[in-house]
């Protein structure tokens, strides 16, 4: 269970990470949490339906997902939704770098 934990947070952080490349107008992406992620959309003007919002939703909702799994269920769902955090994680990264998302 601690190494799904790890990773989720390493998840997490990367994602972040990538996001915080850009330099956004007023302040960084804090974290993945709805209000974290509303606060990021108001203050630097984002449009709320822009990819880059919709991406970073959808991971997190995948994040959410993962984090209230139970040892018990722990199973081939938890690695499909894993493999689509990775892949999200492409997705975001590739919007932050050829897309102006204003």
């Amino acid at each position: 269970m601690q190494h799904e934990f790890n990773d989720r947070i390493a998840a997490q952080r990367a994602i972040l990470r990538i996001i915080n490349r850009r330099r956004w107008e007023c302040e960084e992406l804090f974290g993945l949490s709805s209000k974290a992620i509303d606060r990021w959309v108001a203050v630097n003007g984002i449009k709320p339906s822009s990819p880059i919002v919709t991406l970073v939703r959808e991971v997190s909702a995948k994040l959410f997902f993962l984090a209230n799994r139970s040892q018990e269920q722990i199973s081939d769902d938890y690695q499909a939704v894993s493999g689509e955090i990775t892949a999200l994680r492409g997705a975001i990264q590739a919007e932050v770098e050829t897309s102006f998302v204003r």
